[in-house]
């Protein structure tokens, strides 16, 4: 008989790649978001992750073996302008469904989605002994669900995990952050057959960018591997600046581009750099990435360029 996974907010921009990673692996995949969602061989059921009864009856029909909990605010800049509505989704979200699960005799096994962006700035590559010293609302709102995992963990013996991702991208990704918002502008501009100017942000910082096939690949590994209490970054270990990237963008196109700097996209705090150590995921569950961003770029830009729908029905 197979697995059951079940995953919450499925229907944003990771859940359809994580469903594909766990199916290809023999698992039956449920998935639940707030609105109706179709996705192939999912067996969908909509529920609010805020609504307590919602929650507790999905949990209590569906028994699942697992569950990966992919819904939240997930956006720096988003998680600035509705604080309350982020700190509820990731916190009270999470605790919805661990008490869900307390209630269960089977004691499935929980992933929680945790961020890079908890910890301090620092010009190393951050590992999981780095001190956490978050500077927004998204990154607080994940340390403090992590923080009810652990004790979740310890008062009721419950398996979760928590990860903590750094920044990852891919066919599908809203052009409400950064790539693929570089990705759209100069498709657009290549499809419009003359020159043109696209708006950004500040460009001056360093990100470690994943491609989303690896980062789902890590969750399930993570998931499946035997120790529950031990926090793991997700990342690719190379950080690149944000002008290195958009150079890259841009040379894909035969337009002349012009950049513009909109103070509009600049946010009230940003850390300049962020790289992965990827020490311990690399030695302790033996993955590491396949994809190079590069290429995850080219394929954002020429997805766009085809006008292709899913960029726009995803988070």
């Amino acid at each position: 008989m197979k697995k059951k996974l079940l995953i919450f907010g499925i229907g944003g921009f990771v859940g359809p790649y994580l469903a594909r990673e766990f199916q290809e692996h023999g698992y039956k995949v449920y998935g639940s978001d707030i609105a109706a969602k179709k996705i192939d061989n999912v067996d969908f059921r909509q529920a609010n992750i805020l609504e307590v009864g919602s929650v507790d009856s999905l949990v209590s029909d569906i028994q699942p073996d697992m569950i990966v909990n992919l819904a939240a605010i997930s956006s720096v800049g988003v998680s600035w302008k509705i604080p309350q509505t982020t700190m509820s989704v990731n916190v009270i979200g999470a605790l919805n469904i661990m008490e869900a699960v307390r209630k269960l005799d089977t004691n499935p096994r929980i992933m929680f989605i945790g961020s890079s962006e908890e910890y301090e700035e620092s010009n190393e590559p951050i590992s999981e002994q780095t001190p956490l010293n978050a500077n927004n609302p998204y990154g607080i709102s994940k340390m403090a669900q992590e923080r009810f995992a652990e004790i979740y963990r310890e008062r009721y013996g419950m398996q979760i995990y928590c990860v903590r991702s750094f920044n990852h991208t891919g066919i599908g990704q809203k052009d409400s952050f950064v790539l693929p918002s570089f990705c759209k502008q100069v498709a657009e501009i290549e499809k419009s057959g003359k020159p043109g100017t696209i708006k950004v942000g500040n460009l001056a910082v360093e990100r470690d960018f994943s491609d989303v096939r690896d980062i789902v690949r890590a969750y399930r590994m993570i998931i499946e591997s035997d120790d529950c209490t031990k926090i793991i970054n997700v990342g690719s270990g190379e950080a690149y600046s944000l002008t290195e990237l958009l150079e890259y963008i841009v040379s894909l196109s035969s337009q002349k581009i012009e950049i513009e700097v909109d103070p509009e996209r600049f946010r009230p705090v940003d850390t300049r750099r962020i790289c992965c150590d990827t020490s311990y995921i690399n030695e302790e569950i033996g993955w590491k990435p396949k994809y190079v961003i590069f290429d995850t770029l080219r394929n954002m830009y020429e997805n766009f360029k085809d006008n292709k729908e899913r960029n726009t029905t995803s988070d």
